[in-house]
């Protein structure tokens, strides 16, 4: 399971983002960009950040640290914005925390060379999980200490909203068009020789696992969070074996 720690201090709201993160100080001195569980995108986009999280870190890729931050609405007492008020009266409890990379610069693909390499397993990992939210328009990556950081991942694996129709759903294409690094001439049918293989029923159990039962129980169709967390596997999976070869857009991107 991820660490857990509590929040001792509410610092701001993030402006960027449909959810409204906000900076949060916490007991282990540590200080994190907050997602809140109360946000309009609900508990599954938590779930999310923490599945394509904790996989790209098995699979070599750099993700700022998870931890669930334990809320008390009390800490909302004093902000004075009536939106970011509500999210933290709805968000006692556990929250998600990642680590606040400070000084981080956003990423510019006009600005910032990335090697072909790098590229092409950043690109093989989006189209595993289906990322549709990381764009030139929006990258969602982050250079900290000459490095590229990949961030956000709560819009990805969208067939978990829908688990009647997650196979299809799972089975679907990917087109890289848009996608932030597709310039950079990703090499993706290397990157899928290289990680496929490590994308393992053991691998995806360890990596579910990491997500608290909290945020799992009660979804319709499933009996106990063990049961869901096999159903995110199960697609990821699947794709993992046949995705290369699925991924469109690149062809003659600059």
């Amino acid at each position: 399971m991820l660490k857990e720690v509590d929040a001792t201090r509410f610092i701001t709201p993030l402006r960027e983002g449909g959810s409204l993160p906000g900076l949060v100080e916490a007991d282990d001195f540590g200080t994190y960009v907050l997602k809140f569980a109360g946000a309009g995108q609900g508990r599954k986009t938590l779930v999310a950040e923490v599945v394509c999280g904790e996989l790209a870190r098995r699979l070599g890729l750099r993700v700022p640290r998870l931890v669930t931050i334990g809320l008390d609405p009390v800490l909302g007492l004093g902000e004075p914005e009536e939106q970011v008020q509500e999210l933290l009266r709805s968000s006692g409890g556990a929250n998600l925390g990642m680590d606040f990379l400070s000084g981080a610069l956003g990423f510019d693909p006009l600005a910032f060379p990335v090697d072909a390499r790098e590229a092409g397993r950043i690109v093989w990992f989006d189209a595993l999980v289906n990322n549709v939210d990381r764009s030139w328009r929006n990258p969602n990556l982050l250079r900290w200490r000459g490095e590229l950081w990949l961030i956000d991942h709560g819009a990805t694996m969208i067939w978990h909203h829908n688990w009647p129709g997650a196979e299809a759903s799972a089975a679907r294409p990917y087109d890289a068009a848009d996608h932030a690094l597709a310039r950079f001439g990703p090499e993706v049918a290397a990157a899928a020789a290289e990680l496929a293989p490590l994308v393992t029923e053991d691998l995806l159990a360890e990596v579910t696992a990491e997500v608290p039962d909290v945020w799992l129980d009660g979804e319709p169709g499933f009996d106990t969070p063990d049961d869901l967390r096999r159903a995110y596997a199960r697609p990821l999976l699947a794709r993992a074996a046949v995705i290369h070869e699925r991924v469109s857009g690149l062809e003659g991107a600059k």
